[in-house]
């Protein structure tokens, strides 16, 4: 499906910043008083919404997770009032658990590591249904894993996490896989002679070639076209998801269907969808049923059987292969590699950090490759990957959840079909479960004897029933590549920058990618 220009673009550009401003002035004096002081005491608390447009003039869509958790964030409140500003106290001021509107839309958001722990986990079914915003809904329709639910989620779910342990994950074979991809990527790395350089694409193609083995059965060059322009896709499309014109849509889909971002996410999927369907026709010519390879192999012997069988309405059909083979590929792509560009970030950063990982791996491991078992003996350099991925904070809103049925949660009603945000940010930065949660730390995950400590509020990956499908595959993918890249190289920022100059900021998106920049690799001796 494609989408063309829609013409009302034009007309809205020129007639509706007066009309939205007057509308807006007048909906704002209605906003001063919040819902908690409306005497339903079972609807858990939050600002009063303005009609229609709920709370969107009280919230930064560009940084929702942390307009949602932070004391005091200065907000901008609208472009038409020459940006005004006010103070917005939501987790502190409401709770753990407290309810905003997006648009017409009420959202159930919890807030730190007890609300998270007792709903995803402790209410695992009462939660673990997946909320399909519109943009969602639009490009997966209802097919894969990540954005279903019922019958397809479950079977589906249950096909890939058996599939993705047969192949590896977890496993010795995964393994493997990770250090043959780190001697593609390592000499790409040497190529740059210890000049500056974007870390992006190394890295997400390096990420992306381990689902791509596990999935097609094999990996691809990194410089072929097709590759590249998939990776390029799934990343952008990631980065794009967060942005206000998607929320927008989201909010007002019939209003806002002519946006811009809408169009460009779209036309993505629909170039993405024509690459995975050509790749499962090249496949299906050398398929031998006899000797699988990869997901797809599996997904075509279980296919053939449920045809033979006669099996009706069954999941595993072609539109549910094409999108479980896009979800493993985008999720496979983007969040592990993002976790490995902060970790480099911020060992330049921190070199004092670097050099003391890289003691441990000396007198650990030495010059041989790396081992997954290795991971027990190096506590210090443990800490650090897992405080790399609290620090980084990449998921803050992980994907929305929905609820079930109705249910009174920490003695607040909410309905069946709700929308929840569970905040992983206020988890990975709660006050009461971190020494120094604002600070890139390692003793967070170290006792007083230097042993690593594992942390119940350590939740990058989520919880519950919905829980990252590939967080074992991630696990040691994050920790192989990361201690065979600091086994080699030493990461620095470009010359005439100095470590306090590298930007930590985070690029707005789905996920948060670190700003852009550049590092130096430069070759251990």
């Amino acid at each position: 499906m494609s989408i063309s220009e829609d013409p009302r673009a034009e007309s809205w550009n020129v007639t509706a910043p007066l009309a939205c401003a007057a509308a807006l002035f007048f909906l704002l004096l209605a906003s001063r008083r919040d819902t908690s002081e409306r005497g339903d005491k079972k609807d858990p608390p939050g600002p009063r919404p303005l009609p229609l447009l709920g709370n969107l003039l009280q919230l930064d869509l560009k940084w929702l997770d942390r307009a949602l958790s932070k004391v005091n964030v200065q907000l901008p409140l609208v472009l038409f009032f020459n940006r005004l500003f006010f103070s917005l106290q939501l987790a502190k001021q409401y709770g753990s658990v407290f309810s905003i509107y997006l648009g017409t839309r009420q959202v159930v958001v919890l807030a730190g590591y007890k609300a998270l722990k007792e709903a995803l986990v402790g209410n695992a079914v009462e939660f673990g249904e997946r909320y399909v915003n519109p943009i969602f809904e639009e490009m997966n329709l209802g097919h894969g894993i990540i954005f279903s639910n019922g019958d397809t989620w479950k079977e589906l779910r249950r096909f890939a996490l058996s599939t993705l342990r047969d192949f590896g994950m977890g496993k010795r074979l995964a393994q493997d896989k990770i250090l043959e991809e780190c001697r593609y990527l390592i000499p790409v790395l040497e190529g740059h002679k210890g000049r500056p350089f974007n870390t992006t694409s190394p890295l997400s193609h390096a990420t992306s070639n381990i689902i791509c083995s596990i999935v097609y059965g094999d990996r691809f060059q990194y410089d072929d076209a097709r590759f590249v322009s998939m990776v390029k896709r799934a990343n952008d499309t990631i980065r794009m998801m967060s942005s206000v014109q998607i929320q927008l849509y989201n909010m007002f889909p019939r209003l806002f269907g002519w946006l811009k971002d809408r169009h460009v996410v779209v036309s993505k999927r629909n170039e993405n969808m024509e690459d995975i369907r050509e790749l499962l026709r090249q496949r299906k010519e050398k398929f031998n049923p006899e000797m699988c390879t990869g997901v797809v192999d599996c997904f075509f012997v279980r296919q053939r059987k449920e045809e033979e069988a006669g099996v009706e309405r069954s999941q595993f059909n072609e539109e549910n292969m094409m999108f479980v083979v896009a979800n493993l590929f985008a999720a496979g792509t983007d969040t592990t590699s993002t976790t490995l560009q902060w970790s480099l970030l911020l060992m330049a950063k921190y070199p004092e950090i670097q050099e003391r990982v890289f003691e441990e791996l000396c007198q650990v491991v030495g010059s041989r490759p790396m081992d997954v078992d290795d991971r027990k003996n190096l506590p210090y350099t443990n800490a650090v990957i897992h405080e790399v991925q609290r620090f980084g904070n990449i998921a803050p809103m992980a994907i929305l959840h929905q609820t079930t049925q109705d249910i009174t949660f920490q003695d607040y009603f909410i309905r069946k079909g709700t929308a929840v945000i569970p905040l992983l940010s206020s988890v990975l930065y709660d006050e009461s479960q971190w020494a120094t949660p604002n600070t890139f730390n390692p003793s967070h995950f170290l006792d007083n004897e230097g042993k690593f400590v594992k942390k119940d509020a350590f939740m990058p990956f989520s919880a519950g029933r919905r829980v990252c499908l590939g967080e074992g595959l991630a696990r040691m993918e994050i920790f192989l590549f990361f201690t065979s890249l600091i086994q080699r190289f030493r990461f620095t920022p470009p010359p005439g920058i100095s470590e306090e100059e590298l930007d930590l900021k985070p690029l707005v998106g789905f996920t948060l990618n670190p700003t852009p920049h550049e590092l130096c690799a430069v070759r251990r001796q």
